[in-house]
């Protein structure tokens, strides 16, 4: 072969040479192409997998940890919850509505392949300015794609968040979460056991689409860059699938399964047959193809959706494929576990491929780059807040932060979503978290998924430790205890030693958060490459978290409920200005150190308000994050119309960082004045600092600053600027 044959497959010379070594001779086309695959960056983690490795990934409730297609946590009763985050970021840019599709697709499939079924849906969407035409194009087709999957399919997608930014111009991120429920006896795990088992591969037949998907996602993007055909979705087929796939499980008809998602049926066998420490032996001539000719590159590396791997013992073959063509799917045998750990891929009976299974995921290459501190850290990291002009009028500032799209109401979005399918949702979009419950028990799930990536840029370790700890404030201020984590982490380049330097930090900010608040890691996805014409994405590392209500009547929401409520602020306010919204939007400044985070502090935050909405003492709750405290309690005040009046005092800070500031580990109470005493003890108890900053009532939203009116504005106005952030920038 000539070096452009691999070089153009997106394998290095070095590569090559591992390969020839791997199979003692030449690899063939068919062969080059699945090394090819499996060896991207997208299918092996190749540069990322020894830093994955210093996760905290054990905890008491961890039933499956990393490697398997999901992460499992049990919650008790004999129950478990599985749950996954991956990104579909390169397919979204090329062709927004069926790649945002097919991403939550791939990982409904990922949720039931481990014989969980699939409850609700979430998400993660970073764009560029939404005053750029194509950018909303973008935004308004991903929208309509994970509506189009999600709602046709019937599991509701009950939360996300979704932020603007310019460095997301020509490279958005579309990370989708999804949430299951099994029986604890029902696990099962994507393993090729038994000798002679037969493999048989079920779901919608294969075609030319995705060639290339998972090298695709591996590159840079820039104008030379060459996509693949992106797959369409089709959820009702899903639909069939997953009722098929979870019967047959649940009547312990299954040895081992697995979705064919990246790198198609190569991945699939070769993962499979590795997990087990096993082989196959499989005849392309029995694929079921939509497509005249297909050649066994083409089936091998084809992404096309809907299709799911199959191990299955001889005496149940029968019964599985009658199952599956009840359910109206086309299901094939299309060859045997062998012993021999090989993969011997046949056409008409002739030998195409022949490659030792472990060659293809565990003798995968490892790299460990460079890593350097980004040298932009030395202009962003100082703030002097004497250069920062204070504002006139905080009555406008306060508006504009409530219009700015990265704060507004997301509903514009999440009306388009079917949160209710399946009625089990109890809070959905718009809370801090969305609340579902349990059906046959007294328990819900607390679900989110959190990251500010301007933090992350301009102190990694610190940013990804405040997107654990963010999203276990949302977890509990919903009234849930956090239980572990999934996380997506996006990034630039992993060749660019200021990228790997971003990526490693962010691991370790991540890791020691989840070791402090016991939620640790049990799998995600890696998504490097985001970059668009040489320049990179900020580091967004997105954590989804799963939190447990034993009771789900307790849950909590953010609006105030009552007039002539207490509202409590908990938690310490700082001058911290640094990578806030109102520097970024009002002083236009990316700049500063995010702020500080006590692990501990935080955790001891989270046990007062968790305990505080147990013992029923508090209406409502909501952390603080982008937008600070005056976005806070603007927020509280919308979901019932019910104003409030707030006074504080200044003390040595400034009114803007008072106001605006984002200092972490806080949240606002609202609580009857009766309830007072006992909330008071619990944050003692704690060391939580605790002040009455004022009372629920009327309709206007008035906050006073050391005895002076510093905000006073309707709620309705207030609410309609909010509101009206997003739709404003569509037509």
């Amino acid at each position: 072969m000539r070096p452009e044959d691999w070089r153009k497959l997106g394998l290095r010379d070095d590569e090559y040479d591992r390969i020839k070594e791997a199979l003692g001779r030449e690899p063939n086309h068919l062969e080059l192409g699945m090394f090819s695959v499996m060896w991207s960056e997208h299918c092996s983690y190749k540069h990322s997998k020894a830093v994955l490795k210093t996760f905290p990934t054990t905890g008491p409730r961890v039933l499956q940890g990393p490697g398997e297609n999901a992460g499992v946590v049990e919650i008790g009763d004999g129950l478990a919850v599985c749950f996954k985050i991956e990104s579909h970021n390169h397919p979204s840019a090329v062709e927004p509505y069926q790649g945002a599709a097919t991403g939550a697709g791939g990982i409904i499939r990922d949720i039931f392949t481990m014989g969980a079924r699939p409850i609700a849906l979430l998400n993660s969407l970073r764009f560029g300015p939404l005053t750029d035409e194509r950018v909303r194009y973008l935004f308004a087709q991903v929208v309509a794609g994970i509506a189009g999957y999600g709602n046709r399919i019937g599991i509701p997608t009950v939360g996300g968040e979704i932020y603007f930014d310019p460095c997301y111009q020509g490279n958005p991120l579309v990370n989708a979460m999804c949430v299951g429920l099994l029986k604890t006896d029902q696990l099962r795990l994507g393993k090729a056991t038994g000798i002679g088992n037969p493999v048989i591969l079920a779901g919608a037949r294969t075609g030319r689409d995705g060639m290339g998907g998972a090298s695709f996602a591996s590159v840079e993007l820039s104008e030379e860059t060459q996509a693949p055909d992106i797959q369409v979705g089709d959820p009702f087929t899903e639909k069939l699938l997953l009722e098929a796939c979870l019967e047959l499980i649940g009547r312990g008809d299954v040895e081992g399964i697995q979705d064919l998602g990246a790198a198609g049926l190569t991945c699939a066998v070769s993962e499979m047959a590795s997990r087990g420490g096993t082989g196959m032996e499989i005849e392309l001539a029995k694929v079921p193809c939509r497509e005249e000719g297909m050649t066994p590159y083409e089936i091998m590396l084809s992404e096309s959706q809907e299709r799911m791997l199959l191990v299955v013992a001889p005496e149940k073959e029968a019964k599985v494929h009658a199952v599956f063509k009840r359910w109206g799917l086309t299901s094939a045998t299309i060859g045997r576990v062998t012993e021999d750990g090989m993969l011997r891929i046949r056409m008409h009976g002739a030998v195409v491929a022949e490659i030792p299974a472990r060659s293809l995921t565990e003798d995968a290459p490892v790299y460990h780059p460079e890593a350097k501190e980004p040298t932009y850290l030395k202009s962003t990291a100082d703030l002097p807040l004497a250069a920062i002009a204070e504002p006139a009028d905080y009555d406008s500032v306060l508006l504009k932060l409530l219009a700015s799209p990265n704060l507004a109401s997301k509903e514009w979005v999440w009306r388009q979503f079917d949160y209710l399918a399946r009625t089990s949702t109890l809070v959905g979009p718009g809370s801090d978290a969305a609340v579902i419950r349990i059906r046959g028990t007294k328990k819900g799930l607390a679900l989110t998924a959190d990251c500010n990536s301007r933090y992350v840029y301009l102190d990694p370790y610190e940013g990804a430790k405040i997107a654990v700890a963010e999203a276990a404030r949302n977890i509990v201020c919903s009234g849930g205890e956090p239980l572990a984590i999934t996380d997506g982490l996006n990034f630039g380049s992993p060749e660019k030693p200021e990228i790997y330097w971003q990526f490693r930090q962010a691991v370790a900010g991540i890791s020691e958060a989840c070791r402090v608040l016991e939620t640790p890691v049990t799998g995600g996805n890696v998504s490097f490459y985001n970059e668009a014409n040489g320049e990179a994405i900020y580091p967004t590392p997105i954590i989804g978290m799963v939190g447990l209500l034993e009771d789900a009547t307790q849950y909590c929401t953010p609006s105030f409920k009552a007039a002539g409520d207490l509202v409590v602020l908990l938690g310490e306010t700082y001058d911290e200005l640094g990578g806030s919204e109102y520097l970024a939007l009002i002083h236009g400044r990316v700049q500063g150190k995010p702020p500080a985070l006590d692990l501990a502090k935080e955790k001891a935050l989270h046990r007062t308000v968790l305990a505080a909405i147990r013992q029923g003492l508090v209406r409502s709750a909501h952390d603080l994050s982008e937008g600070g405290l005056a976005v806070a309690v603007a927020e509280c005040t919308f979901g019932n119309q019910l104003g409030a009046v707030v006074e504080l005092a200044r003390g040595d800070l400034r009114t803007d960082s008072l106001l605006f500031g984002e200092s972490q580990s806080r949240v606002v109470l609202s609580l009857p004045p009766e309830k007072l005493p006992a909330l008071q003890t619990l944050a003692a108890q704690e060391k939580v600092p605790l002040r009455v900053i004022g009372r629920t009532g009327g309709d206007r939203l008035q906050i006073f600053v050391d005895g002076n009116r510093s905000i006073d504005r309707s709620v309705a106005e207030l609410h309609t600027a909010w509101q009206e952030g997003i739709p404003c920038h569509l037509p």
